[in-house]
């Protein structure tokens, strides 16, 4: 049987050493803000939000939500992502997707403040983890992958890596970060021959298709680290991943739970980049206070 890596561990961990970082800042009279953006009345959006709230909240952040009415117009959505994007209060700014038909997401991406874009929606954050710059905010998802590697102390220089999927929600810039972290990547996808061949050559093989059970135990070498990032439901209402768990377990080396896996990391994820995004906003504020800083 594989060995698990347990997401909720990684998870607390981090919450622990975000906490310290927070209560530093507010003993320098600094309290990291979060606004997550909601337009409409989203049912499949509400367990994430209130799980990211809980998070933030633990945590120490100030974390607030705007419901905004789902008829609004693209003008009225940037008017008032405009204001957040000055509201010195806001560090981290989270825009729940899809957005409604009337509101242009390739839009909506230029105005939103880079700064504050902690779940990567701003080309220039999508550039600079394209061209492996510091800097920039990566979606919470592939980041959680990176931390749950990290915190297991799985390396991934000189490994060969396989990942299923290649949208820019995980596919993409997981492969990015890998990549900057010096493994070799493959990207599989709906076009690849002989997907099977492809992932058994995988030391770490992470799954992000976004079909249910789909990497079966002929698709994963022996000893295999896999990673499951999907969320599916399957015929009986039951939440699964990407990878048939029951198969896989027994050949793979380690593997990631569903749930239980890379979708408890996530929100604490989003609560490191607010962090982040509020120390950089203080140095700014005190070297233009201080300009000897």
């Amino acid at each position: 049987m594989a060995t698990l890596l347990k997401g909720k561990e990684v998870a607390e961990a981090l919450k622990q050493k975000l906490t310290v970082e927070v209560e530093n800042l507010k003993q320098k009279g600094i309290t990291p803000g979060l606004s997550i953006v909601i337009v409409g009345d989203r049912a499949d959006s509400a367990a994430y939000i209130k799980g990211a709230v809980k998070r933030c909240t633990e945590i120490g952040i100030d974390c607030r939500v705007e419901e905004l009415p789902g008829d609004m117009s693209q003008k009225d959505f940037i008017d008032d992502l405009h204001r957040l994007n000055n509201d010195p209060a806001v560090n981290g700014i989270l825009i729940m997707r899809p957005l409604p038909s009337q509101i242009s997401e390739n839009a909506v991406k230029y105005e939103i403040s880079p700064e504050k874009d902690v779940d990567c929606m701003s080309p220039v954050n999508v550039s600079k983890i394209m061209s492996g710059e510091d800097g920039g905010f990566a979606p919470c998802t592939p980041s959680a992958v990176m931390e749950i590697l990290h915190h297991y102390g799985i390396e991934p220089e000189g490994k060969r890596v396989v990942v299923i999927g290649r949208s820019m929600v995980v596919g993409r810039p997981l492969s990015m970060m890998l990549l900057k972290e010096h493994a070799t990547i493959t990207v599989c996808h709906t076009k690849t021959r002989d997907l099977a061949e492809e992932t058994r050559r995988a030391e770490i093989l992470v799954a992000a298709a976004g079909k249910a059970r789909m990497v079966k135990k002929d698709m994963v070498s022996k000893d295999a680290i896999v990673i499951d990032v999907g969320i599916n439901f399957d015929e009986d209402g039951k939440m699964c991943g990407d990878v048939d768990f029951d198969e896989v377990n027994p050949v793979a080396g380690m593997i990631t739970p569903v749930p239980g896996g890379v979708g408890a990391v996530t929100s604490t994820i989003l609560a490191k980049h607010v962090i982040e995004a509020c120390k950089v906003s203080s140095l700014k504020t005190m070297k233009f206070m201080c300009p000897k800083y």
